[in-house]
C-alpha cells in the first residue's frame, strides 16, 4: 500500500505511548490490527528481528506456515511512504524505517540519560513523554513484559526528574511529575514522599501531613503497612505535636488503624505527624 506524500519534509510519527497512532506530517494513517502490531513489535526492537520470531510471537497459536502467511499479508498492508515501506524486510529479518520518530524509543532515550545523570535541563519539555503508558489498550504477552519493563523505568525517570525539580526549587513542575507517578502507581512511596517534600518545602505544613495521613490510611487498608521510617524523617524539625486520634483531625481525617500513633495520645504516638497545636 503506498500512500503518497507531497512534501518529503512532512515527518513520520508513530505513538506507541497512550495507544497506536501513526502519523504523516498532519494526518492519522488508518493501519489493519495485525499490521498495528506488526509495526509495534518491530518498532519496540531497535535492531532488526527475524521473520520467524517475529510471526512465532504474533500468531503463537497456528502453525508455522500460516504464521509465515499471516506475516507476509501484514507487510503488506503496511504503507509505504514517499517509496519508503515503514518496516523494511529482507528475506530473514524485519526492522522499522530509519529516521522514523518513535514516542517509546525517545521516552527510552530520556530515561536512560536521565537516570546515569544527564542534567535536567537538556530535555525541557521532552518529560512529557514519560506521562503515557505503553499501548495500555493491548493484551498480548509480548506487549504485557514490555509494558511492565517500561513502567518500572518511567516510575525511576519521574522519580529522579522529580527530585531534580525539587532541587532546583521548580515546585509547580515537580508536583505535575510527582502526581503523575501517583496515578501509576498509588502505592509507590518514593513518589509520595516526593509529594510530601514539596509541600514542605513551599511551607506547607498541613498540605504535607494530609499527604502523610492519605498514603498511610491507603498503605494501610491495602498491605497492612505503615510508611517507612525515611517518610516520616521528612517531618523532622517541621512539627512540634504528634496527632494521633481523630478528634484534633483537620478537614475529618482519622489516624489508619495500626499506622503510627493510631489509638495513642498525641504525647506517645510514633511518627504520625502533624501540624502544632
Amino acid at each position: 500500500m503506498m500512500i503518497a506524500v507531497a512534501d518529503e519534509r512532512q515527518r513520520a510519527r508513530l505513538s506507541l505511548l497512550q495507544g497506536f497512532e501513526l502519523r504523516i506530517g498532519s494526518g492519522v494513517v488508518a493501519l489493519t490490527p495485525a499490521s498495528q502490531r506488526l509495526v509495534a513489535f518491530v518498532a519496540l526492537h531497535e535492531r532488526p528481528v527475524r521473520r520467524a520470531y517475529v510471526s512465532g510471537t504474533l500468531w503463537p497459536d497456528v502453525t508455522e506456515e500460516r504464521a509465515g502467511a499471516n506475516l507476509r499479508s501484514a507487510l503488506w498492508r503496511v504503507p509505504q511512504v514517499g517509496g519508503e515501506p515503514l518496516v523494511q524486510a529482507s528475506t530473514t529479518h524485519l526492522q522499522l524505517r530509519p529516521g522514523l520518530d518513535v514516542d517509546f524509543r525517545h521516552a527510552m532515550t530520556c530515561s536512560e540519560h536521565l537516570l546515569r545523570g544527564a542534567p535536567l535541563a537538556a530535555f525541557g519539555e521532552s518529560l512529557e513523554v514519560l506521562c503515557g503508558d505503553l499501548l495500555p489498550d493491548w493484551y498480548e504477552d509480548w506487549v504485557i513484559l514490555e509494558r511492565e519493563r517500561y513502567r518500572q523505568l518511567r516510575l525511576y525517570t519521574l522519580d529522579r526528574a522529580c527530585q531534580l525539580l525539587i532541587d532546583a526549587g521548580l515546585y509547580v513542575d515537580a508536583l505535575q511529575l510527582a502526581l503523575k507517578a501517583v496515578a501509576a502507581e498509588p502505592l509507590r512511596e518514593s513518589a509520595h514522599r516526593n509529594l510530601v517534600r514539596i509541600h514542605l518545602a513551599e511551607g506547607n505544613i498541613a498540605e504535607a501531613v494530609h499527604q502523610y495521613r492519605h498514603y498511610a490510611r491507603m498503605l494501610h487498608t491495602e498491605l497492612g503497612a505503615c510508611p517507612s521510617e525515611a517518610m516520616r524523617a521528612l517531618f523532622a524539625g517541621k512539627v512540634s505535636v504528634l496527632l494521633a486520634g481523630p478528634a484534633n483531625a483537620a478537614d475529618g481525617d482519622q489516624a489508619a488503624p495500626g499506622s503510627p500513633g493510631a489509638g495513642k495520645s498525641p504525647a506517645g504516638a510514633a511518627g504520625w505527624p502533624s501540624t502544632s497545636g
